[in-house]
């Protein structure tokens, strides 16, 4: 055996390591771990090679696998969560890392899918077993990772390693579904130990609600005068989108999202209200405060969407989540069901299906749910154009007038991925997306850096339609390695960062609360030319500081083959939406 595939002072025919004449013809473990994942449905994995990781990689590549190497471990899994993000629900992507600092870079991206419930299966390559304990190098002890994923295993035994991965996916995919990390040790994956056959796990269905709590919901809602459905992330993992469609149209009621359940139903339908966010307008809370009955489902109603509780519910409350420990708290439920999101909406517009589609909840004076969901949106357009308006002509766009060209360029079918920072809350509440698998943004984690990995992610989850990552400047420096990975791999993914110079969200509230002066926390004077960045990694780019040349340079990158940045010059001193949308008129 090549003395690189065997830990240093082993002996070559002590059967733990499966490299004595009982292993026979048997494929490494790393071979026996690759086919486990593509037996599974995983054939793209992204990552950075090291020493450790090379059995994986060569087992990959044997088999023709997808593996995109990345610039940096932080956008890894980001990348693993942008792919399962964009696609249907239960398909999913691996990571794989070195031990230590590749895998602590990688717990960022680990957290993120943890709060969102995002399945992704992390590989990481363990320090040798004779070595650990010995502070060889990069080791880390297993249980570090233990807070940022759903399931943390150690492998021990060779012939363990196939048996763990193979739960480990089905774990992952199994609601509420979420980041599984699997540490498997160098030596163990250049062994040749036999594998043991493992039998198909199917993940266990999520739950579904007992009948008398959906007939119970269904006379509770189908009797409001003004009801309203607020729609979460879980109605997007669960792929529920249609059931949720069915039951706002047979309760004629407004669905408002919150930020992680934003597309779940498309924007451009009559009953979509917009998203709960801290940007979300007055007349989006004044809805929820006087609708009579709500829904909530798939969310847990977390301090992020709610604004810390402050956020007025209906009095009248039906939630339906996964986790009992969400129920009642930060809200009073009159009905609480721990039940799939799916499972649920369908067997509750079963329930309703003997009212007419077309005939509204409630009494006949009461305005339509349509109408009532047109009363925000007019409302919010006007906010947006307010914006755009009271900017003086020589200063540069605001973040909502070049939203609005790029959405009016872009399919309706395209993949946009947003980041965190200032420029996500405008984004959430100007920018429509068009189904579940079409908008992604961070969670409550909301850690910037995330928008261009998770676009090469839905890039490889859905190779024939596009793919638009929408960043400020500052989430972009946060993953500027990435725009290398687009030119190295050839990913056809358009990157429409907003470039105002500054971290403005943080220098408006510095200048606001803390008198600071304006653009305390801004680079102006040490101008960033991301065209330059951007080309000098081999991504052709452009710059655009007026209005009718965004849509334009958008049309152009999608027409062109291969990866693209639009570096769109916005202001800096632009209203924040947190501020701008929550001021009476």
């Amino acid at each position: 055996m090549d003395t690189d595939e065997s830990p240093s002072g082993t002996n070559p025919d002590d059967p733990r390591t499966g490299t004595g004449p009982n292993a026979g013809d048997a494929p490494t473990v790393a071979e026996a771990v690759v086919d486990c994942m593509l037996g599974r449905g995983i054939d793209v994995a992204f990552g950075i090679p090291g020493k450790q990781t090379l059995p994986l990689n060569r087992a990959l590549g044997e088999r023709d696998a997808r593996f995109v190497v990345a610039r940096h471990e932080t956008a890894v899994t980001h990348q693993a969560w942008g792919y399962a993000e964009t696609s249907e629900p239960g398909a999913m992507a691996a990571s794989i890392v070195v031990p230590g600092p590749g895998d602590m870079n990688a717990m960022n991206g680990l957290k993120n899918a943890l709060n969102d419930c995002v399945p992704l299966l992390h590989l990481a390559v363990e320090t040798e077993r004779e070595v650990r304990g010995g502070d060889g190098i990069h080791e880390t002890p297993p249980e570090t990772y233990d807070a940022v994923v759903k399931e943390n295993v150690l492998v021990d035994s060779p012939a363990g390693a196939v048996p763990a991965v193979a739960e480990a996916i089905r774990v992952a995919r199994e609601h509420p579904q979420g980041p599984v990390r699997v540490g498997i040790p160098k030596d163990v994956l250049a062994s040749r130990t036999p594998q043991p056959a493992v039998g198909e796990r199917e993940p266990a269905a999520p739950p579904a609600p007992p009948a008398d709590a959906v007939d119970r919901a269904a006379d509770l809602l189908a009797g409001a005068d003004a009801p309203v459905l607020l729609a979460g992330g879980g109605v997007r993992r669960a792929g529920a989108s249609d059931s949720l469609r069915a039951v706002a149209e047979r309760l004629d009621a407004p669905v408002v999202t919150t930020y992680k359940g934003k597309g779940t139903l498309p924007e451009t339908h009559r009953l979509s209200a917009g998203v709960l966010c801290g940007g979300s307008s007055v007349e989006l809370r004044e809805l929820l405060a006087d609708a009579d009955r709500g829904l909530v489902v798939g969310s847990d109603l977390d301090a992020v969407a709610t604004a810390s509780w402050s956020v007025s519910l209906p009095e009248s409350l039906v939630h339906v989540t996964l986790d009992g420990d969400d129920i009642g708290f930060g809200y009073d439920a009159d009905l609480g069901v721990v039940a799939d999101a799916d499972r649920f909406l369908r067997a509750l517009a079963a329930r309703l299906d003997g009212r007419s589609a077309d005939e509204p909840a409630g009494s006949s004076g009461s305005p339509t749910g349509a109408a009532r969901a047109e009363a925000v949106r007019s409302a919010d357009r006007e906010r947006f154009d307010a914006v755009a308006d009271e900017r003086a002509p020589d200063n540069p766009l605001s973040s909502v007038e070049a939203l609005r060209e790029v959405r009016e360029a872009l399919p309706s079918e395209a993949a946009v991925t947003a980041d965190a920072g200032g420029s996500r809350l405008w984004t959430l509440v100007s920018f429509p997306a068009a189904g579940p698998s079409r908008y992604v943004n961070p969670g409550s984690w909301a850690t910037m850096g995330t928008a261009l990995p998770s676009a090469i992610g839905a890039k490889l989850a859905g190779p024939d339609r596009d793919a638009v990552a929408l960043v400020g400047d500052g989430g972009l420096m946060m993953c500027v390695h990435e725009l290398h990975t687009l030119a190295a791999e050839g990913l056809d993914v358009t990157v429409v960062a907003f470039n105002n110079d500054d971290y403005a969200i943080i220098s408006e509230e510095a200048s606001r609360s803390y008198d600071l002066p304006p653009g305390a926390y801004g680079w102006a004077e040490a101008g960033l030319d991301l065209v330059a960045v951007a080309e000098g990694m081999g991504v052709g780019a452009e710059r655009v500081t007026d209005r009718d040349g965004v849509g334009e340079a958008v049309a152009s990158a999608l027409d062109r083959d291969g990866p693209a940045l639009i570096e769109v010059v916005t202001d800096p001193d632009e209203p924040q939406a947190s501020e701008w949308m929550t001021r009476e008129r």
